[in-house]
């Protein structure tokens, strides 16, 4: 069965060599779909936008597109006017072979930084990722290969649902795994779907979607210049557009191919070898509550300490207490899966062999509880090994 960005009505895609990367792995992939799709993104808010960034950018103002074309190796970014007219080269590339404007063409581009692109490798590229466009499981999986830069494997999401009279389908592939600390990271993401649905309303689920998922990952704390979540939404799935309530159970599954995505990233990070979850409960805002958890999620001591399976609630309570959110230190739980390792004020005394064995997972829980309000949040972050 195809769960691949293929598997929606309308879309084929292509994923090709153009020897933009050294090792001579596939660099250069194509989306496109048979009709002019709604067409969002979510961006990074990096003050130095990639030039492919920018382009997309204002290429969606209208809603509406029809394609993208995306290398890696090369992100395109802090590269002047050069980078952005490299940029409308390549979209005017692939415009002219699908004959449709420029405009209606997106571009994404991720890989090093303040390298100007080979231009006339782009060009081979489009032309060979052309010819290969198709809507099998294969052609997507060369897509999501083509995206690849110091990732170890491919990250794909798939959901289907049905309504009254018809089958909704939305696939995801992205890439990332170093520079991850979204608002967003240094991640590309792309989600086509078959679902009819105006622009606006795609846009609102989609940055909802986003703010719960791909802004709640971090790795190593460093932002990038590229970072970038697309859909298109093809509407061919369905006569009418989807109701209020369509939308409702639309977005529950937009959520979970968004969170599939995100941990994915997050368990591919460069080095690491475990994931741990950072939950704050009773925060007297989400917004403390994700500061608090971010501020844990990054710390490199604790970090540290999980890739080493050392139960250092020190090290917790102390990345907790300096990230700027007032709190009541005496009200203060904290707990390593189920152990409680320190409760208002003081270390308590856990099971040892209890609390060695969730260290030693692969996948650790971490939960504060400030008993200041109802609020919570969670940040998904990885060991530095």
């Amino acid at each position: 069965m195809n769960e691949t960005i293929t598997a929606p009505k309308g879309f084929r895609a292509a994923g090709v060599a153009c020897r933009l990367k050294e090792s001579g792995n596939r660099d250069l992939g194509l989306i496109v779909c048979n009709v002019k799709a709604s067409a969002v993104g979510c961006f990074t808010t990096n003050r130095f936008r990639a030039a492919p960034v920018q382009i997309s950018i204002e290429r969606l103002a209208n809603g509406y597109s029809q394609a993208i074309v995306v290398n890696s190796g090369n992100a395109n970014a802090c590269t002047g006017e050069q980078g952005l007219r490299d940029a409308k080269t390549m979209t005017h590339l692939l415009a002219e072979k699908i004959e449709v404007t420029d405009e209606e063409i997106l571009v994404a581009s991720t890989g090093i930084i303040g390298k100007q692109l080979d231009i006339e490798k782009i060009s081979v590229g489009i032309d060979k990722a052309f010819d290969q466009l198709d809507n099998t499981e294969s052609a997507g999986r060369a897509f999501s290969e083509a995206i690849l830069t110091t990732d170890t494997k491919i990250k794909t999401a798939y959901r289907e649902f049905k309504t009254v009279d018809s089958k909704i389908k939305i696939a995801g592939t992205a890439k990332g795994s170093g520079m991850i600390s979204p608002k967003m990271a240094t991640m590309l993401a792309f989600i086509t779907t078959d679902a009819k649905i105006k622009p606006d309303d795609l846009q609102r689920l989609l940055a909802t979607a986003v703010d719960s998922t791909f802004n709640r990952i971090t790795v190593d704390g460093q932002m990038s210049t590229n970072d970038s979540v697309y859909i298109f939404a093809s509407g061919l799935a369905c006569e009418s557009y989807l109701s209020a309530d369509e939308q409702k159970i639309f977005y529950k599954h937009l959520l979970a191919v968004c969170d599939k995505l995100a941990l994915a990233i997050v368990e591919d990070g460069e080095g690491a070898t475990k994931i741990f979850h950072i939950t704050v409960e009773g925060a007297k805002s989400s917004d403390d509550a994700h500061k608090i958890a971010r501020a844990v999620a990054d710390s490199l001591l604790v970090k540290t300490a999980i890739h080493g399976c050392d139960p250092n609630w020190g090290r917790i309570i102390s990345a907790a207490g300096a990230a700027g959110i007032p709190f009541d230190p005496d009200k203060i739980t904290c707990l390593i899966g189920d152990e409680i390792v320190f409760n208002s004020g003081l270390p308590t005394q856990p099971n040892p062999e209890n609390l060695q064995k969730i260290m030693s997972k692969n996948d650790v829980q971490i939960t504060l509880k400030l008993s200041e309000g109802s609020a919570s949040d969670t940040v998904h972050s990885c060991d530095l090994s």
